[in-house]
Formats: structure tokens, sequence, C-alpha cells
């Protein structure tokens, strides 16, 4: 079986988590802050918080911009259940705002529509949490112009796209947003087998991110209520979680992104190289808009079912048994029952819901071979003739 993802672990990778094993430390020790900073420096954000997961990442961002009952976040309906369901653990409405039909980001001229109606009716959004599915950053520009206009504040859901770029900043720079989110998920860019981290160049989301992955805990005299009794003290200014990344996590998140900027450029050959392989194909492949450049987490293609005699399951299923690991990423966040029991139906959001009908997410990954990639394509076309 070729499977849609894959990590790449290296012995470099193995050494650096056995040298902690070692350590004085397995939890809280120096790996974690070291590979907060060499993530921030790559990406150019002032800050960054590392956790246990990217959806850990969203609840505390959520949190810190003070989301809460009453208030409302926008999402995209094409993404992990993870970018909704952050602003409801906060007892937040959600709404989500269409996908553009070439690039399957988030469309900022249908989010502009929708801002101008929910202005009318007194709606707005809180916060709105763009998606850069597949690695390619969504239009923050545009976004970020709107959001200047309507007075939200922005959640870059960037959990696909380390190591991307767009408009020759960094994705995660956070110049178009308050927080960045990535993920460490093992099919993602790099991993720290399970992790998140969010980012941001404000230095009181930054204390307040910080303090709430850790119990809402601080041992910052600047910020206790009450004079330290002692070098012991340690004061729970607020109800927050146990989020904490490892060391160990932290050790092969450190070694990983030595490899950033290959991972990507391989992923690049991969996403080209499928490009031309599928050119004549009765399929949609994926576009990057022209500020983009893409980590490519992700290559999903879209069947013109028009044009050929199988059903997009017929071709999944097809697809499996021959070996080919394809996946469906993702089901519209919207028409999942929890979503449905608030109320949502299908055809909201009609670009995400035939996304999700007709959309396979193919093999990619760094150590995805010519001959496995020829191997996917000759199965495709064979399941398409």
């Amino acid at each position: 079986m070729i499977p849609y993802g894959r990590q790449d672990i290296s012995q470099d990778d193995i050494d650096a988590v056995v040298d902690v094993l070692r350590s004085d430390f397995l939890t809280q020790g120096p790996k974690v802050p070291e590979f907060e900073q060499q993530v921030a420096s790559y990406t150019g954000a002032a800050h960054a918080i590392a956790v246990n997961s990217a959806t850990s990442a969203l609840h505390i961002a959520c949190m810190a911009l003070d989301v809460g009952p009453g208030d409302m976040v926008w999402t995209s309906p094409n993404s992990f259940v993870a970018s909704a369901n952050c602003a409801r653990y906060c007892g937040a409405e959600v709404d989500f705002v269409d996908i553009d039909p070439n690039n399957w980001n988030l469309c900022p001229q249908k989010l502009a529509d929708k801002l101008a109606h929910a202005e009318k009716q007194n709606r707005l959004p809180k916060v709105v949490i763009p998606v850069h599915l597949c690695g390619q950053s969504c239009d923050m520009a545009a976004i970020h112009a709107l959001a200047q206009e309507y007075g939200f504040t922005i959640i870059e859901d960037a959990s696909h796209a380390i190591g991307g770029r767009y408009r020759d900043d960094p994705v995660g720079s956070c110049r178009y947003s308050d927080i960045v989110v990535f993920s460490f998920h093992p099919v993602k860019i790099i991993t720290t087998a399970e992790g998140g981290m969010a980012l941001t160049n404000n230095a009181d989301l930054f204390e307040r991110m910080a303090r709430l992955r850790t119990h809402g805990i601080t041992r910052d005299p600047a910020q206790m209520v009450n004079e330290p009794a002692g070098p012991w003290y340690y004061e729970q200014l607020e109800l927050g979680y146990n989020y904490r990344m490892t060391d160990l996590q932290a050790a092969l998140g450190t070694s990983q992104i030595q490899r950033l900027d290959e991972f990507v450029a391989r992923r690049n050959e991969l996403a080209k190289r499928y490009d031309q392989l599928l050119a004549n194909l009765p399929i949609h492949c994926p576009t990057v808009i022209a500020d983009a450049y893409s980590s490519w987490h992700l290559y999903p293609i879209r069947l013109q079912l028009d044009r050929i005699k199988r059903s997009h399951r017929e071709v999944f299923e097809a697809l499996r048994e021959g070996g080919i690991g394809v996946n469906l990423h993702y089901m519209p966040v919207h028409l999942q029952p929890y979503y449905r029991a608030l109320g949502f139906e299908p055809g909201l959001f009609p670009e995400a819901e035939a996304y999700g009908r007709d959309a396979i997410s193919l093999p990619m990954f760094p150590k995805l071979t010519e001959e496995s990639q020829d191997q996917v394509v000759r199965l495709l076309r064979e399941c398409l003739a």
C-alpha cells in the first residue's frame, strides 16, 4: 500500500530523541524553547508557543482573543473539524465561508459579500479563521483588508503550510493575522509525532497563550495578583489546560526543521510531476495562486464525474483495492452530524459540497519515489478509462 502521507524519520531525528531520553528532562526542559525559537526565526514571527496539537493551538488562540458565548467565528467548511471546533470549545457560534472554486481555499469575495450582509444584521464575526488547504496560503492580503474594514481578528489555520510562502513572506510571519497555527502531525510537513504551535507578533497574546497551555498558571511576578511568598510561589490566574509539548517531541522537531526546506522542495517537485502526468485525464488538478508558494502537504484531484463512467466512490475504492492509500480531505464540516444539529443544511456552501463529492487526495510525501508515483497515475488512468 502506498499511503497518502508518511513521516520521514532520519537517524539524526532518532539520535535527537535518544539524547533527550538520556538527559535530565523528558517534559519541560530546554528543547521546547529551542524548537519554539527555531520556528519563530524561520517564519519571522516574534513569538512561538509549542503545544501538544494544532487543535490545542487553535483553542488557546481563540481563548487569547477572548472568544466566548455570544461571539461568532467564521471559517472554511473545507477543513478538518478542528478549525470550527476550537470556537465551539469557547462557547461561540460558528459559521462558514464557501471556498474559491479554483484554488479550494476560503474565498475572499464570498467573505466580503457575507460580511456586507452580516453588517446589516449586526452579526459580524469576532474572528475569521482562514485555512491554508494543502499547504497553499489563502489570499491573506485581501482577507486582512476586510479585517481592517469590518473589525474582526484573524487566526490563520496553517496546519498544512509550514515551509510555504505568501508574497515573499514565510507562512507564519503573522504579517496579515493576529495568530498563526501549525501542525506537526506525522503526515504534515515536519513532525513532532503529535504537536502544534501558535505564533504571534503580539506580546500580550503570547503571554496569554503561554499561560493557557499550562493550566492558566504563571510564575512571573509581574503577572501575579499577590506578592510572591517565596521562590516556590505560582498563581493560577485563569482556567487553562495541560496542552504542553514534551522535550521528546520538541527534540524531534528541532531535528526535523533542519530538513524543512528540503521536504518542501521535494513536495513541489512531486506536485509538478503530478501536474504533467495527469494533464490529459478527466480531472481537475490543484492550482496555486500567483502570490503563494505551497508546501504541498496534500495533492488532491477532483474527478470530472460527467466525463467518466464511474462514481466518486467507485474510483476511490478501486484505487484503494489497487494498493493506493488515497483519502478525502475533506468532507464539508457543516454536513457533519454535530453541525447539522446546530442548523446547517446541504446547499448552504455549494462549492465546498461539490468538492466533497469529487475530490481524492493522492499520495504526497518526500520519500514517494517516481516509480510509485507512476504506479499511482497508471492505476488512476485505468480507473478513469
